[in-house]
């Protein structure tokens, strides 16, 4: 029996030396052969210049969280590493959701508290702000020099991520284009993912500010999935099967 692919639940600090690191990301899928993934030894990376001059301690660092962002979601890899020509809005909104599934604080920063705020009077958040947050929500074990160092690394991915308009505070709050594309690959990936929440609510899809009417009338338009809903009855329909059907169809390139 399969198991499904599913977010993480267990609150780590791996974010504190790997940020969302899109131009990583978009190097690691292009070099790594989906069906041979653990051959991705730091070692190969380093000899092959994967990731550039860096250094061989560094891309221990970075193998290490790519594997839990991509390759525990085995389709997801197959996809990117045959998208070869993705739109950097795509690129970017990708690599914010799969730092969420890798991320539970993450998730939880940007797919509730800055969704909240975005939706309040003032749509912007302060360093400050983020470290009192992360001392609320974070374990109780973790120091105050790790709080402000976690909720720095907080800011940098949204800042990266396109939610976060300013490295400065006050910091405004945004909301960056999604293509349909990148809605799409989040909506077959989370079919075939274990998750809290729903197609129709969750932190992935609210993160980047869809939700609600915003959201169905996107789902409406996309043209690999069909979307109906009459008062509380909700209807799915996909036109392909899975994630790695929907990139044979619409991606082309190598398996």
């Amino acid at each position: 029996m399969t198991t499904r692919p599913a977010e993480a639940t267990e609150v780590h600090t791996r974010l504190m030396k790997c940020a969302l690191e899109v131009e990583d990301a978009r190097a690691y899928w292009a070099q790594v052969n989906p069906a041979a993934s653990d051959d991705a030894t730091p070692q190969r990376a380093f000899d092959a210049y994967w990731f550039g001059a860096r250094s061989l301690p560094r891309i221990e660092v970075l193998l290490a969280n790519m594997r839990v962002r991509f390759a525990v979601f085995p389709s997801a890899l197959a996809a990117l590493h045959r998208w070869p020509h993705m739109a950097p809005d795509t690129r970017r909104a990708i690599c914010h959701w799969h730092l969420q599934l890798a991320d539970p604080l993450y998730r939880r920063f940007t797919g509730a508290y800055l969704a909240a705020r975005r939706l309040s009077a003032r749509a912007s958040v302060t360093r400050d702000l983020v470290v009192g947050w992360v001392g609320q929500v974070g374990p109780g074990r973790w120091t105050l020099a790790t709080q402000i160092q976690f909720a720095s690394k907080l800011l940098s991915a949204a800042y990266s991520a396109g939610l976060v308009a300013s490295n400065r505070d006050p910091r405004p709050l945004s909301a960056p284009r999604v293509p349909d594309e990148a809605l799409e690959y989040l909506m077959y990936l989370l079919r075939e993912t274990t998750f809290e929440g729903s197609l129709l609510d969750n932190p992935y899809a609210r993160s980047l500010g869809l939700e609600g009417p915003e959201l169905e009338s996107r789902l409406r338009g996309l043209p690999g999935m069909r979307f109906d809903r009459q008062g509380d009855l909700i209807e799915y329909g996909w036109r392909y099967a899975d994630l790695t059907a929907w990139a044979a169809a619409n991606l082309g390139g190598e398996p």
